[in-house]
């Protein structure tokens, strides 16, 4: 098994994402973020730990140096094929992402660099995710899920943590994309929906949804 195979890159690149919100990433949330049985990705762990691109501990697994390396060069053509697709091509944000994750194996050096430079080297995809330089390098904004705002707070979106078509669909519906203003404005009483403010509407969404959506104060 070589450490550049698609099969290998995609399970570098989603614990790279699901470090942003876990460390260590939890075996069970990789084979659902996967979309995989759980026996099938205790398999592919076990042979990424042996190639040295993973670490495990009680609590989880984690990328190695060598493993992160790898993820945000991934990571990065992946980023830079949706890009390509909204900005150049015209596809909408919700139809990008399957799209990507074939490009992301076939881009060549030369080319990522094209498209990088074609494209401005732009910072972040349209999910409002950083994109690592050349070098790996990666600025990474503080931020916070919407769900955990107090009424009356409100920031700007700078991500959405969703890859799913018909979630991004409903959140362009609602206003709910990076650079947008949103205010929490209610609260109900057991707490699992939130009355939000945006684009001057207000809209009743799940907590759970709300926690996909990241925002900077």
């Amino acid at each position: 098994m070589e450490a550049d195979t698609p099969r290998v890159e995609e399970y570098l690149e989603s614990i790279f994402k699901l470090q942003q919100l876990q460390h260590p990433v939890n075996i069970s949330r990789l084979a659902e973020h996967l979309k995989l049985s759980l026996p099938s990705a205790s398999d592919m762990v076990k042979k990424l730990i042996n190639k040295g691109l993973v670490s495990h501990t009680e609590k989880g697994i984690c990328l190695t140096e060598k493993g992160n390396s790898v993820a945000k060069k991934v990571i990065r053509r992946h980023r830079l094929s949706e890009r390509l697709l909204t900005d150049i091509l015209g596809y909408k944000w919700d139809e990008v992402h399957e799209e990507a994750c074939r490009l992301e194996h076939a881009i060549s050096p030369r080319m990522e660099d094209r498209i990088a430079e074609r494209l401005g080297n732009p910072i972040t995809c349209p999910h409002g995710h950083p994109i690592p330089d050349k070098n790996g390098a990666i600025v990474q904004e503080k931020t916070r899920p919407l769900s955990e705002l107090k009424a009356s707070e409100r920031g700007v979106i700078i991500s959405v943590f969703e890859e799913d078509p018909k979630m991004l669909q409903y959140f362009s519906s609602l206003g709910l994309i990076p650079g947008a203003i949103v205010r929490l404005e209610e609260i109900a009483p057991l707490g699992s929906t939130l009355i939000v403010r945006v684009s001057g509407s207000r809209h009743a969404i799940g907590k759970e949804v709300a926690s996909k959506i990241y925002i900077k104060k």
